[in-house]
């Protein structure tokens, strides 16, 4: 195997129908008798968005783009707010927690609602709003992983809120026509049955998937309609209350608590109409049994969670955000004013209902509405209205974040069915996949549950949009600046603690799964799906990171410094990546989490380049594309210079920022050993064919026969300067040969060898020297990795025979240097054996061709020694028979590391041969070795102090 090509460089939005309280039931007396007292949610989403004039009613343009601030915005989120509660639940709020309390309720929740809304109004106003709505804002500011997940469970909390819906308009259907029905006889209009329900249900969504195939326009018309009819029926109840006076009304057979099958007596309570004494006995808290519920005890944590869970439907319009002319103003201007619109509603709503109602039949009839109303069949239109509707938002709405999630390629080709399925801009596909699976729901029949994970869901989307919004607003990006100004990130704060607490109260082991759902989908997709889509978008996780580590770098000072915490920060100079990818993957082990720079020189004058863009620009990402191939923890620095020496003390001086500079400089050695080309070996386990685009070869090797881009000289003047840079370096030297899999495994490879020995000057006067230290560190910091802890680390000094060591007090005088290094290893914590070599100072002739190296010892007076052609073959046979030592001594290492001793002055006056010289000489030392790494140190780097 042959070493890598040397150069220094080598060294080598959708409208979320959201919770109602309970499974949105319908509207006779037995209405809530299947779905217990949480109502579910909804919530719609389409595609596509575009910024234009927009008028507060239905467009008549002909685009895809059609809806206006009020059909597209407000009517849908005052719906979603209104859904079933309107009608069922604020009795049951009001005759347990109180007026006092409910009206608390209401303005707590409330201000949770309006801050989530700034945060989607700021998001949205920032920019185009296209299809998906929630999942559109949350992918394009938290990324595709949290977005994709988040988006999912969207979909699926649609669906089954659109199953809920429908359930509970057919169950108001049949209550009120079937057998015994409000309006029926005992036969009744309709059959009942559980066949009959679902035969039902299926015509209720069949119809609701006709209009969501017409399209947006017939979505919008409907659902404009039907806040008009709910808006009539809510007048007439409010109109009731006024004009009404005492009415007999019988409680529910199906409260149990109050009508039990022993005593099947009917029970009668007087409505009262408005009453001063009615007032004041519903003012305070008097919780008691849900009836709905099996007589579970109603708390405050229950009737909140009620309340809160029927009026989050906040994100309608935003669901509907592909399909309005202008999202940036149609949002927040009709999701603030019907937020605005139901909270009057609500507060005026729970008022009359205080003043005429009896806390008795509140707490035992939630349907009383009925029977007090002027035109019973007004409450009866408003509930099966408002949950039509409702499921009608949530279909429409998970056909559009089905959609988006295909064009985004969240889940890859499994999509593409949708992507392929649109007519005329209308997810037709989608529309179909959505209205399966609400089939496949209603054919459970079991929905009390999955109510409240629905809403649990939704709010987990809210959550989400909090977060995206107080996570863009913490880091202060430049290009945040929406058109919506009434928000900070206090109140994205509070809406995003507000409705995680609320996920909660609704029902914690929900809230939980939830969550764990949502983590698992971001792990997965984060790990199997493709991030180049995620990468265009942009990810507000690199904006927190870039906001965090340069608030950190500038609280790292480099005058804190403390050899205590020392650590490799290396920069590794690469000519041509083809040729050294052993020694990439080396240094990246051998760096210990510090820093790690792969640099590289292009030779050239920028000057000269007629082209307007830095040549640099584009090859910098094959370097980050090398590193992603690699899996190495590295950054990448490309300079151009006139030439490589230069381009190094560029990259030297500029690589890193603040106080993470590089401190150790690594090159490939100098040789003419005929390079490998890593990416091409089919052997090699880097392999690849992702640098060979359209028969070009990123990287291309030098031919062999074409002149190296760096001279001999200018190589050791390299070194020079790396050293007068006060860096440490390492020159590395048969790392084609590394097979880390081998060394992982192999029993043969045994050791990691370090040779504290100044080749050039053998003694043991002092083997603690700063280079010798600095050697031993690395030892132990290679040793400490995975893949090499199994090896041992031995430590080679030359045999002293200054000392007699047969005197035993001799001892006491001066200990030998193996006495000394050992105890040193000891303190430093670093497990080695120490190796005496006896050859090196009783072998005369290695002692005598020794002495030829004066010139090479940076001793002033032996600057002027010329350079005779005896010295030169003294020298080269000391270092050839050196180098049999260590071959004799490697047969079973892994890697060595050799003390570099110091080039010649650059400035002494036989530099010129010197230096060439100098590298030959370097050169037989290191014939046919393991992976040789030559290591000079220039600062301390190891401390025995605690």
């Amino acid at each position: 195997m042959h070493a890598p090509e040397v150069n220094p460089l080598h060294s080598t939005n959708n409208d979320v129908r959201e919770s109602e309280t309970a499974p949105i039931a319908g509207s006779g007396l037995k209405i809530f008798r299947r779905f217990g007292s949480i109502l579910g949610s909804n919530v719609p989403n389409p595609s596509g968005t575009s910024d234009g004039y927009v008028e507060f009613g239905i467009s008549d343009d002909r685009s895809t783009k059609t809806l206006g601030t009020f059909a597209g915005v407000f009517s849908p989120v005052s719906l979603s707010m209104f859904s079933a509660l309107l009608f069922i639940r604020v009795g049951f709020l009001v005759g347990n927690a109180g007026l006092y309390t409910v009206l608390l309720q209401f303005v707590i929740a409330y201000l949770i609602l309006l801050f989530t809304v700034a945060s989607v109004c700021a998001i949205s106003t920032n920019g185009a709003v296209e299809g998906g709505g929630v999942y559109f804002m949350i992918s394009r500011t938290l990324g595709l992983e949290f977005g994709g997940s988040i988006g999912t469970l969207f979909f699926l909390a649609n669906v089954v809120g659109c199953a809920l819906a429908i359930s509970g308009c057919v169950e108001g259907i049949v209550e009120n026509l079937g057998p015994g029905g409000y309006y029926g006889d005992e036969a009744g209009l309709i059959p009942d049955g559980k066949w009959w329900r679902f035969l039902l249900c299926t015509l209720v969504n069949t119809l609701m998937l006709i209009v969501c195939l017409v399209g947006a326009s017939m979505f919008a018309k409907i659902v404009a309609g039907i806040w008009v009819i709910v808006v009539a029926c809510l007048c007439s109840t409010y109109i009731s209350f006024l004009v009404q006076t005492v009415i007999t009304v019988t409680i529910p057979e199906e409260n149990q608590l109050v009508r039990n099958q022993s005593n099947p007596v009917p029970v009668y309570v007087n409505y009262t109409g408005l009453s001063v004494d009615t007032l004041k006995s519903n003012l305070y808290e008097n919780y008691t049994s849900d009836y709905t519920s099996g007589g579970k005890e109603v708390n405050f944590a229950i009737v909140f969670g009620v309340l809160f869970s029927g009026v989050t439907g906040i994100m309608a319009g935003a669901n509907m955000s592909g399909e309005l002319k202008s999202p940036s103003r149609s949002i927040p201007i009709g999701t603030l004013s019907a937020v605005a619109f139901t909270f009057i509603c609500y507060l005026l709503l729970s008022v009359l209902i205080s003043s005429t109602t009896p806390r008795f039949l509140l707490q035992n009839d939630f349907l009383f509405l009925m029977p007090i109303n002027i035109w019973p069949g007004f409450v009866a239109v408003g509930i099966l209205t408002a949950t039509f509707s409702t499921g009608l938002s949530n279909l429409i709405g998970s056909s559009r974040v089905l959609e988006a999630l295909a064009k985004d390629k969240v889940y890859g080709r499994i999509l593409n069915v949708v992507t392929y399925g649109t007519w005329k801009g209308n997810p037709v596909a989608a529309v179909f996949i959505s209205w399966a699976l609400v089939e496949c729901i209603l054919i459970i029949g079991s929905l009390n549950i999955i109510a409240q994970i629905n809403s649990v869901l939704f709010m987990l989307s809210y959550m989400a949009t909090n977060l995206a919004c107080l996570g863009i607003e913490l880091t202060g990006a430049p290009n945040f600046r929406p058109s919506f100004k009434f928000f900070s990130w206090h109140t994205c704060f509070v809406g995003l603690i507000g409705t995680l607490i609320m996920m909660f109260v609704i029902n914690p082991i929900y809230a939980s799964l939830s969550i764990i759902m949502c983590l698992v989908l971001v792990i997965g997709l984060h790990i199997f799906s493709s991030t180049s889509q995620g990468h265009q978008w942009g990810s507000i996780s690199q904006a927190l990171m870039f906001h965090q580590v340069r608030k950190y770098l500038l609280m790292l000072d480099s005058r804190k410094d403390h050899v205590k915490f020392w650590r490799p920060q290396m920069l590794l100079l690469v000519s041509n990546p083809r040729t050294c990818c052993p020694l990439i993957d080396f240094v990246n082990d051998l760096k210990k989490g510090g820093l790690y720079v792969l640099g590289h020189v292009k030779v050239g004058d920028f000057s000269q380049f007629e082209s307007n863009t830095d040549p640099t620009v584009d090859e910098y990402k094959d370097w980050l594309t090398l590193i992603d191939h690699m899996k190495v923890k590295a950054f990448a620095e490309i300079t151009m210079a006139k030439s490589i020496r230069e381009g190094i003390q560029h990259l030297i001086r500029i690589s890193g920022i603040g106080a993470m500079k590089p401190n150790t400089i690594v090159l490939g050695f100098y040789d003419e050993e005929v390079s490998r080309d890593f990416f091409e070996s089919e052997t090699s386990p880097y392999q690849t064919n992702a640098f060979n685009e359209g028969g070009h070869r990123l990287f291309p090797i030098r031919r062999q026969n074409d002149p190296k881009p760096l001279s001999p000289r200018e190589y050791v003047a390299i070194i020079g300067d790396v050293l007068r840079m006060k860096k440490n370096i390492c020159l590395c030297r048969h790392f084609d040969r590394m097979d880390k899999l081998l060394v992982h495994r192999s029993n043969h490879i045994k050791y990691i060898d370090v040779w504290p020995i100044n080749v050039f000057d053998p003694k043991n006067d002092n083997p603690f020297d700063v280079v010798s230290m600095f050697m031993m560190q690395l030892g132990c910091i290679i040793n400490m990795l995975p893949s090499w802890k199994r090896l041992h680390m031995r430590v080679f000094l030359c045999e002293s025979d200054d000392i007699d060591t047969s005197s035993v007090n001799s001892i006491q005088f001066e200990k030998p240097a193996e006495y000394k290094l050992n105890q040193m290893l000891k303190l430093l914590r670093i497990s080695a054996t120490i190796h005496q070599i006896p050859e090196w100072s009783k072998n005369e002739e290695i002692m005598r061709n020794s002495g030829a190296l004066q010139q090479f010892t940076n001793i002033p007076e032996y600057d002027s020694v010329s350079v005779t052609d005896e010295n030169k073959n003294r020298s080269k046979l000391y270092m050839q028979r050196v180098n049999q030592m260590l071959r004799e001594r490697s047969d079973q290492t892994a890697a060595i590391f050799i003390y570099l001793p110091k080039p010649p002055r650059i400035d002494s006056p036989n530099w010129t041969e010197t230096s060439v010289q100098y590298l030959e000489l370097l050169t037989e030392l290191t014939a046919d070795l393991p992976p040789t790494v030559l290591v000079h140190g220039v600062s301390a780097v190891i401390s025995t102090n605690l």
